[in-house]
């Protein structure tokens, strides 16, 4: 299997745990566990974060394009079509987000990236289905 459909797979298997732990972490909201399930959510998206852009410069890769970060990386993607300027600026909050979580202790910070996991799942499906659909 060639590397960039490795890295699908390992988004796809990514993003689901993401969805799972979104989904927990929901229904736990009232419970005293709920910073717990908060948090391994926001490590999940973390996660899935790296593996996102690490398979989107893959896939570039192939096109003879070589993005060093992942603001690159979604750069190209877009100057390519894939991608919409709502998209873009999604991602560029998603990118602001990945570099936040180390500073998840503090409670603000970690209620606003979770408010916004939804969103970054929505994104990350809509990538995935792009993929899929290349050659």
């Amino acid at each position: 299997m060639d590397r960039h459909r490795l890295y699908l797979e390992d988004l796809k298997n990514a993003w689901k745990r993401l969805q799972e732990a979104v989904s927990k972490t929901q229904k736990n909201i009232e419970s005293e566990d709920y910073p717990y399930f908060r948090d391994s959510a926001i490590q999940r998206f973390e996660f899935t974060f790296e593996i996102l852009w690490k398979t989107i410069k893959a896939y570039l890769e192939r096109e003879g394009l070589y993005p060093k970060s992942p603001r690159s990386s979604f750069r190209e993607f877009f100057s390519l079509g894939y991608l919409t300027e709502a998209d873009m600026a999604l991602l560029f909050r998603m990118i602001e987000d990945r570099n936040a979580t180390a500073h998840t202790y503090r409670e603000r910070v970690a209620e606003e990236i979770f408010s916004r996991l939804k969103q970054y799942l929505e994104i990350t499906a809509k990538i995935i289905h792009i993929l899929e659909e290349m050659p």
